[in-house]
Protein backbone atom coordinates (compact mmCIF):
# COMPACT_ATOMS: atom_id res chain seq x y z
CA UNK A 1 0.00 0.00 0.00
CA UNK A 2 1.08 3.72 -0.45
CA UNK A 3 -0.54 6.16 2.16
CA UNK A 4 -3.04 3.57 2.48
CA UNK A 5 -3.75 2.64 -1.08
CA UNK A 6 -3.14 -0.52 -2.59
CA UNK A 7 -0.76 -0.51 -5.34
CA UNK A 8 1.31 -3.14 -6.79
CA UNK A 9 4.73 -2.60 -8.42
CA UNK A 10 6.40 -5.27 -10.87
CA UNK A 11 8.90 -5.15 -13.74
CA UNK A 12 7.43 -5.88 -17.32
CA UNK A 13 10.96 -7.05 -19.10
CA UNK A 14 12.27 -4.97 -22.05
CA UNK A 15 10.58 -4.59 -25.20
CA UNK A 16 6.92 -4.39 -26.70
CA UNK A 17 6.45 -8.81 -26.28
CA UNK A 18 7.44 -8.59 -22.76
CA UNK A 19 5.08 -5.78 -21.90
CA UNK A 20 2.54 -6.89 -24.38
CA UNK A 21 2.35 -10.24 -22.15
CA UNK A 22 2.31 -8.47 -18.39
CA UNK A 23 0.25 -6.13 -19.28
CA UNK A 24 -2.64 -7.82 -20.90
CA UNK A 25 -2.51 -10.74 -18.32
CA UNK A 26 -2.65 -7.79 -15.47
CA UNK A 27 -5.58 -6.42 -17.11
CA UNK A 28 -7.35 -9.61 -17.67
CA UNK A 29 -6.53 -12.03 -14.97
CA UNK A 30 -5.82 -9.71 -12.31
CA UNK A 31 -8.26 -7.08 -13.06
CA UNK A 32 -5.81 -4.31 -12.61
CA UNK A 33 -7.75 -0.81 -14.30
CA UNK A 34 -4.64 1.22 -14.38
CA UNK A 35 -1.23 0.74 -15.50
CA UNK A 36 1.76 3.81 -15.47
CA UNK A 37 4.35 2.35 -17.11
CA UNK A 38 7.61 4.21 -15.42
CA UNK A 39 10.89 3.59 -16.55
CA UNK A 40 14.05 5.69 -18.47
CA UNK A 41 14.41 6.85 -22.15
CA UNK A 42 17.09 8.49 -24.83
CA UNK A 43 16.22 11.88 -25.57
CA UNK A 44 16.98 12.78 -29.28
CA UNK A 45 17.49 16.16 -28.88
CA UNK A 46 19.70 18.24 -26.38
CA UNK A 47 16.95 20.39 -25.51
CA UNK A 48 15.65 18.02 -23.25
CA UNK A 49 18.36 16.70 -19.94
CA UNK A 50 18.87 14.35 -18.12
CA UNK A 51 16.55 14.05 -15.14
CA UNK A 52 13.24 15.88 -17.12
CA UNK A 53 10.53 13.73 -16.32
CA UNK A 54 8.58 13.09 -19.43
CA UNK A 55 4.44 11.87 -19.48
CA UNK A 56 4.11 10.46 -22.68
CA UNK A 57 0.96 11.84 -24.63
CA UNK A 58 1.27 8.90 -27.30
CA UNK A 59 3.86 6.40 -28.67
CA UNK A 60 4.31 6.12 -32.11
CA UNK A 61 6.29 2.48 -33.42
CA UNK A 62 7.31 0.92 -36.60
CA UNK A 63 6.49 -2.32 -34.37
CA UNK A 64 4.01 -4.72 -35.78
CA UNK A 65 2.18 -5.32 -31.66
CA UNK A 66 -1.11 -3.91 -32.56
CA UNK A 67 -1.39 -5.53 -36.37
CA UNK A 68 -0.72 -8.66 -34.78
CA UNK A 69 -2.46 -8.90 -31.86
CA UNK A 70 -5.86 -7.04 -32.78
CA UNK A 71 -5.19 -6.76 -36.44
CA UNK A 72 -4.98 -2.81 -36.40
CA UNK A 73 -3.26 -2.10 -39.28
CA UNK A 74 -1.49 1.36 -40.62
CA UNK A 75 -1.42 2.82 -37.37
CA UNK A 76 2.20 3.76 -35.60
CA UNK A 77 0.85 5.56 -32.85
CA UNK A 78 -1.37 5.07 -30.06
CA UNK A 79 -1.76 7.78 -27.37
CA UNK A 80 -2.29 7.20 -23.68
CA UNK A 81 -5.54 5.37 -22.59
CA UNK A 82 -7.91 6.81 -19.95
CA UNK A 83 -7.71 9.40 -17.42
CA UNK A 84 -3.95 8.85 -15.89
CA UNK A 85 -2.31 11.06 -18.40
CA UNK A 86 -4.48 14.13 -16.94
CA UNK A 87 -4.28 12.81 -13.37
CA UNK A 88 0.16 13.03 -13.76
CA UNK A 89 0.08 16.28 -14.83
CA UNK A 90 -2.24 17.96 -12.76
CA UNK A 91 -0.32 16.37 -9.63
CA UNK A 92 3.00 17.38 -11.22
CA UNK A 93 1.68 20.71 -11.03
CA UNK A 94 0.79 20.26 -7.27
CA UNK A 95 3.88 18.99 -6.60
CA UNK A 96 5.87 21.71 -8.63
CA UNK A 97 7.32 18.74 -10.15
CA UNK A 98 8.16 20.08 -13.50
CA UNK A 99 7.01 18.07 -16.43
CA UNK A 100 7.62 17.63 -20.21
CA UNK A 101 3.72 16.26 -21.93
CA UNK A 102 5.46 14.68 -25.14
CA UNK A 103 5.53 11.89 -28.09
CA UNK A 104 7.52 9.01 -27.59
CA UNK A 105 9.12 6.55 -29.88
CA UNK A 106 8.97 2.63 -28.57
CA UNK A 107 11.55 0.79 -30.28
CA UNK A 108 13.30 -2.37 -30.31
CA UNK A 109 16.19 -0.51 -30.89
CA UNK A 110 18.01 1.96 -28.19
CA UNK A 111 21.68 2.12 -29.96
CA UNK A 112 21.79 2.72 -33.85
CA UNK A 113 24.08 3.20 -36.54
CA UNK A 114 24.36 6.29 -37.63
CA UNK A 115 23.47 9.69 -36.58
CA UNK A 116 20.03 10.93 -38.14
CA UNK A 117 17.01 10.23 -36.66
CA UNK A 118 14.33 7.52 -37.85
CA UNK A 119 12.10 8.53 -40.00
CA UNK A 120 8.76 7.75 -37.67
CA UNK A 121 10.93 10.09 -34.88
CA UNK A 122 10.55 12.86 -37.56
CA UNK A 123 7.10 12.00 -38.65
CA UNK A 124 5.85 12.31 -35.10
CA UNK A 125 8.26 14.71 -33.48
CA UNK A 126 9.09 12.13 -31.13
CA UNK A 127 11.53 13.68 -28.14
CA UNK A 128 12.41 10.19 -26.37
CA UNK A 129 13.18 6.39 -27.58
CA UNK A 130 11.97 3.75 -25.17
CA UNK A 131 10.70 0.18 -25.92
CA UNK A 132 7.27 -0.36 -24.14
CA UNK A 133 4.75 1.83 -24.30
CA UNK A 134 3.25 1.31 -28.11
CA UNK A 135 2.33 -2.17 -26.83
CA UNK A 136 1.12 -0.76 -23.55
CA UNK A 137 -1.04 1.97 -25.10
CA UNK A 138 -2.30 -0.63 -27.59
CA UNK A 139 -3.47 -3.58 -25.16
CA UNK A 140 -5.05 -0.81 -23.03
CA UNK A 141 -7.08 0.59 -25.72
CA UNK A 142 -8.34 -2.80 -27.33
CA UNK A 143 -8.94 -3.96 -23.30
CA UNK A 144 -11.27 -0.51 -23.01
CA UNK A 145 -8.53 0.30 -19.51
CA UNK A 146 -6.32 3.22 -18.53
CA UNK A 147 -2.64 3.31 -19.28
CA UNK A 148 0.31 6.13 -19.06
CA UNK A 149 3.41 5.83 -19.54
CA UNK A 150 6.17 8.44 -17.21
CA UNK A 151 9.83 8.74 -18.06
CA UNK A 152 12.93 10.01 -16.84
CA UNK A 153 15.42 11.19 -19.42
CA UNK A 154 18.42 8.61 -18.61
CA UNK A 155 20.43 9.54 -21.88
CA UNK A 156 21.04 12.10 -24.40
CA UNK A 157 21.40 10.78 -28.02
CA UNK A 158 23.24 13.21 -29.72
CA UNK A 159 25.42 14.63 -26.93
CA UNK A 160 26.26 10.93 -25.36
CA UNK A 161 25.44 12.23 -22.16
CA UNK A 162 24.01 9.53 -19.35
CA UNK A 163 22.74 9.02 -16.13
CA UNK A 164 26.05 7.36 -14.16
CA UNK A 165 24.76 3.74 -12.19
CA UNK A 166 25.12 5.74 -8.85
CA UNK A 167 23.13 8.07 -9.66
CA UNK A 168 20.16 5.86 -11.22
CA UNK A 169 19.61 4.78 -7.66
CA UNK A 170 18.10 8.19 -6.74
CA UNK A 171 17.46 9.99 -10.02
CA UNK A 172 14.33 7.74 -10.54
CA UNK A 173 12.60 8.69 -7.40
CA UNK A 174 10.99 11.94 -8.80
CA UNK A 175 9.65 10.08 -11.08
CA UNK A 176 8.24 7.01 -8.89
CA UNK A 177 6.89 9.75 -6.20
CA UNK A 178 5.00 11.07 -9.00
CA UNK A 179 3.39 8.07 -10.09
CA UNK A 180 2.28 7.29 -6.47
CA UNK A 181 0.83 10.28 -5.83
CA UNK A 182 -1.05 10.04 -8.84
CA UNK A 183 -2.36 6.92 -8.03
CA UNK A 184 -3.86 7.74 -4.87
CA UNK A 185 -6.23 10.33 -7.21
CA UNK A 186 -7.71 7.20 -9.45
Amino acid sequence: TYKGKQVSVGASGMGCPSIGIYSFELFTEYEADCIIRIGTCGAYTSKLKLFDLINAEYACSESTYAECAFGWKKKDRYKYQGHAFDIINATAKELNQPLIEAPVHSSDVFYRQGKGKPEIVKKHKAVAVEMESFALFSNARYLKKTAACLLTVSDIIPTHEKISADEREKALAPMMKLALESVLKM
